[in-house]
């Protein structure tokens, strides 16, 4: 689990959190074309994978079709879920703290983060695309109120951290011209 008292805004504080459809959730004996038509059909990108009890044991994602059935030639129809699904992937609680899962999920390459209340059930997906309205401004505030702090005793710092924050911004800038 992730503390929440780090930073102060867990993720069910988030607007998404409330205004996000459901997850498609299916058994790992579902076939991968019956999942693959439904995300089609809602323009989701995975499917949660859960058990008798509604617990997620598994998520498969556009890329685990591509990867795991696509490349190798397997027939969706005969592929069940659990085949192709990542198992036991990384579940965060509604109360954990949004700038620790988008660390985490930054440092460990995952896009999609399932969200189970305390019986593990799923609540919702969060995307790294979520939590993108959060981060820049947050982190565009914070930076501001840190120079404010120390422009006076730190001024090498301040000048360091903004020459960071500029060449990120303009490296952010360049790639998404040439993409």
């Amino acid at each position: 689990m992730v503390a929440s008292d780090t930073y102060g805004m867990t993720l069910k504080d988030r607007p998404e959190f409330a205004s996000k459809p459901k997850p498609l959730c299916f058994p790992p004996t579902a076939k991968v074309s019956e999942a693959v038509v439904a995300m089609s059909e809602r323009n989701f990108g995975s499917v949660v994978i859960v058990d008798d009890d509604q617990k997620v044991i598994g998520i498969a994602t556009e890329r685990d079709v591509m990867k795991k059935l696509v490349a190798v030639n397997k027939d969706a129809q005969q592929t069940s879920l659990s085949e192709i699904m990542t198992h036991d992937p990384r579940l965060a609680r509604e109360t954990d703290d949004v700038v620790d899962w988008l660390r985490i999920m930054s440092n460990e390459r995952f896009r999609r983060l399932p969200v189970v209340d305390d019986e593990g059930r799923i609540q919702v997906i969060f995307t790294q695309g979520d939590f993108v309205s959060y981060t820049w401004p947050d982190l565009i505030y914070q930076a501001k109120e840190l120079a404010k702090a120390s422009v006076g005793r730190n001024y090498p710092i301040w000048l360091i951290g903004g020459g960071i924050m500029l060449y990120s911004l303009l490296m952010i800038i360049v790639v998404s011209s040439i993409g």
